[in-house]
C-alpha cells in the first residue's frame, strides 16, 4: 500500500502575531475615537497673563496701528506657549500630541481663526477699528468650540463664554473694547486654566 503523499504545510501566523495585531486595531480605534486631553491648564493662565500684559500695553498707544500690534504679537506669544505647553502635557501623558484627537482638534480650531485673520485685515484697512475686540473675541470663540468637540467638556463652555463676551463687545461703547478684550483673552483663559488645571491636570 503505498504512502498517502504529505501536504506541504501551510503558512502559519504565530498566534503572538495576531494578538498584536489585535492591539494595534484597538489602539488606533480608540485613538480615533478619544478626546483631545492635552488641553494645558497652566499653559492656559500663561497665555492670559501674557494677554493681560499686551492689553494694558495696548491701551497706552497713541495709533490704532500700534494697537492691534500689540495684541498680534500677544496672540502669536500665547500662541507658542499654549502649543508648548501642549506639548509637554502630551509628553507626559505618554500620548502623541497630533495623533488623530489632535489633528482633529487643530482642525476644528484653525478655519475661524483663519477666518479672524482675513476679516481683520479687511476691518483695518477700512478703518473700522471698533469691530475688532467683538470679532476677535467671537471668532476664537467659535474656535474653541469647534475644536472643543473633540475635547474635554469644559473646552466648548470656555468657547461659548468667548462668544457671549464678544457679541457684548460688539453692542457696548468702542471705549470698552480695550477691557472687553483683557476680560476675555485675559481673564477667561486664568480662569478656565485654573480649573482645568485642578481637574485635569496641568
Amino acid at each position: 500500500m503505498s504512502a498517502l503523499p504529505r501536504r506541504k504545510p501551510e503558512n502559519v501566523v504565530p498566534m503572538h502575531e495576531h494578538a498584536l495585531d489585535n492591539i494595534r486595531y484597538i489602539r488606533d480605534t480608540m485613538e480615533r475615537a478619544g478626546a483631545f486631553t492635552a488641553i494645558p491648564g497652566w499653559g492656559g493662565v500663561a497665555m492670559g497673563c501674557i494677554a493681560v500684559a499686551a492689553g494694558l500695553l495696548a491701551m497706552r498707544q497713541t495709533t490704532h496701528t500700534m494697537w492691534m500690534a500689540c495684541w498680534v504679537a500677544a496672540a502669536l506669544a500665547a500662541s507658542a506657549a499654549g502649543g508648548f505647553a501642549m506639548w509637554r502635557k502630551a509628553l507626559s501623558a505618554g500620548t502623541e500630541l497630533f495623533a488623530a484627537p489632535g489633528r482633529r482638534f487643530v482642525l476644528g480650531f484653525a478655519p475661524a481663526i483663519l477666518v479672524a485673520s482675513i476679516v481683520t485685515g479687511r476691518l483695518a484697512q477700512t478703518g473700522q477699528w471698533d469691530m475688532l475686540p467683538g470679532l476677535w473675541l467671537m471668532l476664537y470663540g467659535v474656535a474653541i468650540l469647534s475644536a472643543g468637540v473633540f475635547s474635554i467638556r469644559l473646552v466648548p463652555g470656555m468657547g461659548i463664554a468667548f462668544v457671549a463676551l464678544g457679541a457684548a463687545a460688539l453692542h457696548a461703547p468702542p471705549a470698552w473694547g480695550h477691557w472687553l478684550l483683557i476680560a476675555g483673552f485675559g481673564g477667561l483663559h486664568i480662569v478656565f486654566g485654573l480649573i482645568i488645571a485642578r481637574r485635569y491636570g496641568g
